[in-house]
């Protein structure tokens, strides 16, 4: 892990730890849970609002409409984030910047980044290969499905048609860079 950051991606390069956590998680990380962050803000902005003891929600991370990576929730404890305890210890949890209204569409620099991040937390991990089925029966079953979605534990949209659509793509993205030859 980055020294500066401890347990945290060297993508984050803004970093804004909330109240809004537990500490330590109880379980290993084996599951990621994409979200819609309803409104076109940077990774800045949108910890600064996650960081309010008001807000009651926290993230792992969170991707800005311009790219941005922010940490808000060291990977070592839990944030508040799905609704479910027992998903929240398990996962990193990223929040994506959208627009306001549905489909929640994020832009393409948020896509982008957040495929490499997603990459990034795996790799470090020791995910080896991220599976989406898009069936919530598999929830904590992680040979066969490791990302979850907001959807499933709260009446929520969340994260969204724009990426609950994508979420097989974005698994293949990233299941491409976690069998890319490493480069230096």
């Amino acid at each position: 892990p980055n020294s500066n950051f401890p347990f945290s991606s060297p993508r984050a390069t803004v970093r804004k730890i909330s109240p809004n956590k537990t500490s330590p998680r109880n379980h290993a990380i084996d599951t990621i849970s994409i979200h819609c962050y309803v409104g076109q803000v940077t990774a800045k902005q949108g910890l600064e609002w996650l960081a309010k003891t008001s807000a009651q929600a926290s993230a792992n991370y969170i991707v800005g409409c311009d790219g941005s990576i922010g940490q808000g929730v060291d990977e070592g404890d839990r944030s508040w984030c799905t609704s479910s305890a027992s998903n929240d210890h398990r996962a990193i949890t990223i929040e994506v910047a959208s627009d306001n209204a549905p489909p929640y569409a994020v832009t393409d620099a948020a896509f982008e980044a957040l495929i490499k991040l997603v990459a990034d937390i795996c790799k470090r991990n020791g995910i080896k290969k991220l599976l989406w089925k898009g069936d919530k029966s598999l929830i904590g079953k992680v040979d066969q499905q490791n990302m979850t979605v907001h959807r499933w534990f709260a009446n929520k949209s969340c994260p969204g048609e724009y990426l609950f659509s994508r979420h097989g793509e974005i698994a293949n993205r990233v299941n491409d860079l976690l069998n890319a030859p490493a480069m230096d």
